[in-house]
């Protein structure tokens, strides 16, 4: 990564962190402007953009954009975060099927090929799978998921937890 690409990338951090501060459009318009320093189809740019009109309500907008960013080769914890917030906008717009399509294969990345960064999404790729799973009616296993990811982050009943979700793969209503 080159001075001038960690300049662009503070300074784009620097704007995430003022999001509150600004009218939607406004916000966006910033972006765009940051987005306009690099070509046309810089995968970053592409990604920070769909970002910006994620978190100031234009999903479908957003989609789009997170598809252009990541057919362009998106890399790294950008394109972690991408496949996170399309299947979540997807979602949103009413295609879960395809949400838990792009998560599943997401969660699917060996640990071995993700960076300490992109891993430490784990846990936000398995919420917005079992939001996605209970949104296509797989409600045990998207609570298995959900309390599986629960179980580490409990100071007790770290095993049991993790053994009762597991169970609920197994066990049927009623049983």
């Amino acid at each position: 990564m080159t001075s001038t690409d960690q300049d662009w990338d503070r300074r784009v951090a620097a704007l995430w962190t003022h999001l509150d501060d600004h009218e939607p459009a406004a916000f966006r318009a910033l972006v765009a402007g940051l987005a306009a320093e690099r070509p046309a189809d810089d995968a970053a740019a592409l990604f920070e953009l769909g970002a910006a009109h994620d978190s100031t309500g234009l999903p479908v907008e957003a989609v789009r954009l997170y598809e252009r960013a990541l057919d362009h080769g998106l890399t790294g914890l950008r394109r972690r975060r991408a496949v996170v917030q399309l299947a979540s906008s997807l979602r949103n717009l009413g295609r879960p099927d395809r949400s838990v399509e792009l998560l599943t294969a997401e969660r699917d990345i060996p640990a071995d090929r993700l960076d300490a960064d992109e891993l430490a999404l784990s846990g936000a790729v398995d919420a917005f799978l079992a939001l996605a799973l209970a949104d296509t009616g797989r409600d045990r296993e998207a609570a298995s998921l959900a309390l599986g990811a629960l179980a580490p982050l409990l100071p007790r009943y770290n095993r049991s937890l993790a053994h009762y979700a597991r169970a609920l793969l197994t066990a049927r209503d009623g049983s």
